[in-house]
């Protein structure tokens, strides 16, 4: 990514994830203001389903961030104000700090010489056995260094428990793929080198108690490498910097420029990590499967997942307007007749679009009889946002979903939208078809005796369409 990128762009990108645009539609009606209040349950077949994800004997995975950047580029204080707006969860700091490796008296009598930015310096075998027991849910005990003797305390420890979130902050946490494979973020903090510089200086002498001389020494030569290309150091301090530390910054998800001056950008990590950590299980098995929050609007969230081109507009003030344009043809197809509840949100959203119907008979045939369907001609060449409100089972929509597939839809191109999901219907859907998306508002507990989403909100076609009794 170019230097000139901003906080936004990169933390966007990484919360967006690749296929969504980020547009939203906020004046237009949603699926949701289209559907009444009372729920409703559409499949009604019985489907095979293995015991719920959400067993509380079954260990939830922690969110795993990795904080990274220069020597005093600001990481510990991006991790303080983390932590401090994630406060209503559990949270750990692990610095790569702890674990540098104890000098031995050789080391010691050349300290001035020794390289504390180079990966050996390092246990990094140490470091990884600590974050993979804390990830199975286990507490761990995280040695302590003491940077003036620099050598690690053998009488006492760190205990650190089991956490929602771990931050694993250091200076080379990206150098070894193995550390940065347990990570679910990677952040680079990018401050300028004169800033760190200084608070080298400052933290050297007052923190770690070393000789104001060392510590010019040794961040002079730093300072240099920074700096320049070539130079009586380049033998030495160029090639570590290009090995060690620049790299590392090609593996960050997102990149914050000034550090913790960077409020906006801290703000909208905190906000991806919340709704990663509020996430539904089966979100976690299943990466095709997006449950939008209750703020959102489920016809314009799945519009997000098309692909877009970019586009400028002159507008009638002369003034030239950047946004996006679909780079496919769209249509919509309804699962009659629930599936019509929400055909006027899509119209709304997309003006004339075209809207397909396929009606499947359900009751006592176990969802697998096709009745009518009548679709676009050209809808091969087509991205398809299959309607349906409530999935239950999953018999009816895979039937609808293979009949789109034997119609030329590649099964990428078909988004799923409905509002109520059971467990039992995405994980029916999502092994048969993965590589489809499903956009839900929200997944209830279970299938009661009837194949009928718990709690869930009855008929729902009878409700909206008032033929209940």
């Amino acid at each position: 990514m170019p230097e000139e990128t901003t906080a936004i762009d990169y933390v966007m990108e990484a919360a967006s994830g690749p296929h969504f645009s980020g547009l939203r539609l906020d004046g237009l009606l949603s699926a949701t203001s289209a559907s009444p209040s009372p729920r409703a349950s559409g499949d009604f077949s019985p489907t095979s389903f293995s015991p719920p994800v959400n067993d509380p004997s079954v260990h939830k995975q922690p969110f795993v961030i990795g904080v990274s950047g220069g020597t005093a580029s600001g990481k510990t204080t991006v991790c303080d104000m983390i932590i401090q707006q994630l406060h209503d969860h559990r949270v750990v700091l692990v610095n790569q700090d702890s674990f540098y490796r104890g000098l031995t008296p050789e080391e010691l009598k050349r300290v001035h010489e020794y390289n504390f930015d180079h990966p050996d310096a390092f246990d990094t075998e140490q470091l990884l056995e600590c974050v993979e027991t804390l990830k199975s849910g286990k507490s761990v005990q995280v040695p302590i260094y003491d940077f003036k003797t620099h050598q690690r305390s053998s009488e006492s420890f760190r205990q650190v428990n089991a956490s929602d979130v771990i931050i694993l902050e250091g200076i080379l946490v990206f150098h070894d793929q193995r550390v940065r494979n347990l990570m679910n973020m990677k952040i680079f903090v990018d401050t300028d080198a004169d800033v760190r510089l200084a608070r080298r200086i400052r933290r050297d002498t007052v923190q770690r108690g070393r000789d104001i001389n060392s510590v010019l020494e040794q961040a002079s030569l730093y300072h240099y490498f920074l700096l320049n290309e070539s130079g009586k150091y380049a033998k030495f301090v160029k090639p570590a910097f290009e090995d060690f530390v620049l790299p590392s910054k090609k593996y960050a998800d997102v990149i914050i420029p000034r550090g913790g001056d960077n409020h906006v950008a801290i703000d909208l990590i905190v906000q991806h990590i919340r709704t990663k950590l509020g996430q539904h299980d089966l979100c976690k098995i299943y990466p095709n499967v997006y449950v939008i929050q209750s703020t959102f609007q489920v016809v314009e969230h799945g519009l997000g997942h098309l692909p877009f081109t970019e586009k400028q507009v002159v507008t009638p003030t002369d003034s030239v307007y950047t946004g996006v344009d679909f780079c496919k043809k769209l249509c919509g197809v309804s699962i009659v007749r629930s599936g019509e509840s929400m055909e006027n949100a899509l119209r709304a959203c997309c003006k004339g679009i075209k809207i397909g119907k396929i009606l499947i008979h359900r009751d006592g045939d176990n969802g697998k009889q096709l009745i009518y369907e009548k679709l676009p001609k050209d809808i091969s060449e087509r991205h398809v946002l299959l309607l349906d409100p409530v999935l239950a089972t999953g018999n009816s929509a895979n039937q609808a979903i293979e009949l789109l597939i034997r119609k030329g839809v590649p099964e990428s191109h078909i988004i799923f939208l409905n509002l109520i999901s059971a467990p039992e219907g995405i994980e029916c859907v999502c092994k048969r078809f993965p590589s489809l998306k499903i956009v839900t508002s929200e997944i209830d507990v279970a299938l009661n005796e009837e194949f009928r989403v718990i709690p869930g909100m009855g008929e729902f076609g009878d409700r909206y369409f008032g033929t209940d009794d």
